[in-house]
């Protein structure tokens, strides 16, 4: 049920009419309280879209009672009258619900430049409260998909509490966030200042570490609501620990549907000096076409890692680097080892580990491989 698995929330999606497809392409989720803390993360592209302008001014007081979204479009480069269009509809959503519209935030995917009909929203806003539902998680997480195969949907249970979970993304994967729109729900009691220092600490190491593509979008939003239905409040580090577990499953499920993709890779840095130079080692192997491409045609070729690392300013010694892809190393000491021919690279599961040997730190970048699929998909995208 994902975001209506935790007790005192309701969502709901349907389609208006926003996708060519009729497919669902609005959704709404409702926290019925008592409390009504929040906290919220956003892309950080400075080219914003409309709903991220709206929505960062609502997410500063850690108060949000609602969260309204749409595929189908952007609403990104679309004006003045842009902007209306999401004022007015988180209006229109506090009309419903009975709440203000300082406490709405406003969700929008699709393409940039696309005017989305403001009058259809608003007509939207009415047919998707009057679906919302305690089972109405599953719908919702339909609505928000766009070249989503899936919707992506995640469950935690603690001692008498829980956290529920959707996404939607499957390309333009890049921090910060990634290509996504993610709410995420509990009936815990968290309050909204320990609320985001707990949604930082997971984002830090689940969203912000995967990278499919490099293309960072205009649109990003991860949501937290906080409603305290269930009267438990969890010791901090239970729940932040159960709210990155959240954000991992969520952020594989993304990698796992990356738009053509055949491999999913998993790029864990290690013997790195500082966290800081792991995660930027990691990053730069993603981001390589060169390697993406050779893992497509399921060739183990390490000298594209070795070339990666060394466009980085991580500490390490170029003449001792050691690889090893699908745990055979194929590089020791910045030269050949074990034959790349025992790289069994047909799984759809892909390792790299690196070893830096210049100190304890480390971290796991997320990656998939440049498929003819990946190219063609986005190259017909907008048509």
């Amino acid at each position: 049920m994902s975001v209506t698995h935790p007790s005192g929330y309701r969502a709901a999606g349907t389609a208006i009419g926003l996708k060519s497809t009729g497919a669902k392409d609005l959704a709404l989720v409702v926290n019925d309280g008592p409390r009504y803390d929040s906290a919220s993360v956003f892309t950080s592209n400075r080219c914003k879209a409309n709903p991220i302008l709206w929505s960062e001014q609502v997410a500063k007081d850690g108060v949000v009672r609602a969260v309204v979204l749409n595929s189908g479009g952007a609403n990104c480069y679309t004006g003045p009258e842009g902007f209306l269009t999401t004022h007015r509809v988180a209006e229109q959503v506090a009309e419903r619900v009975g709440i203000g519209a300082v406490d709405v935030i406003v969700c929008s995917t699709g393409l940039i430049g696309l005017t989305n009909d403001r009058q259809q929203l608003l007509d939207g806003v009415d047919a998707v409260h009057a679906l919302l539902s305690a089972d109405g998680g599953r719908d919702a997480a339909e609505a928000i998909m766009t070249t989503d195969s899936v919707p992506k949907l995640a469950v935690h249970d603690g001692a008498g509490w829980s956290i529920g979970g959707m996404a939607k993304g499957a390309g333009m994967l890049a921090p910060a966030l990634a290509t996504m729109l993610v709410v995420i729900t509990t009936d815990a009691v968290v309050p909204a200042e320990e609320l985001d220092t707990a949604l930082r600490a997971a984002t830090r190491v689940s969203f912000d570490r995967l990278d499919s593509d490099g293309c960072m979008s205009t649109n990003d939003t991860v949501t937290v609501l906080a409603n305290g239905a269930s009267g438990v409040t969890p010791e901090a580090g239970e729940f932040t620990a159960a709210l990155t577990e959240v954000c991992v499953s969520l952020a594989r499920q993304l990698l796992a549907d990356a738009e053509g993709a055949d491999h999913e890779i998993s790029i864990t840095t290690r013997g790195a000096a500082t966290e800081d130079d792991a995660v930027e080692v990691g990053r730069s192997v993603a981001r390589s076409n060169l390697f993406k491409a050779a893992v497509f045609g399921k060739d183990p070729n390490w000298g594209r890692v070795l070339a990666s690392i060394g466009t980085t300013g991580a500490a390490f010694d170029p003449a001792d680097l050691d690889v090893a892809i699908n745990d055979v190393w194929v590089c020791r000491n910045s030269t050949p080892a074990e034959d790349p021919a025992l790289v069994d690279l047909e799984p759809r599961a892909v390792t790299v580990t690196i070893d830096l040997k210049s100190g304890d730190a480390e971290a796991t970048v997320w990656t998939n491989d440049l498929t003819h699929a990946y190219v063609h998909e986005n190259s017909a995208y907008s048509s």
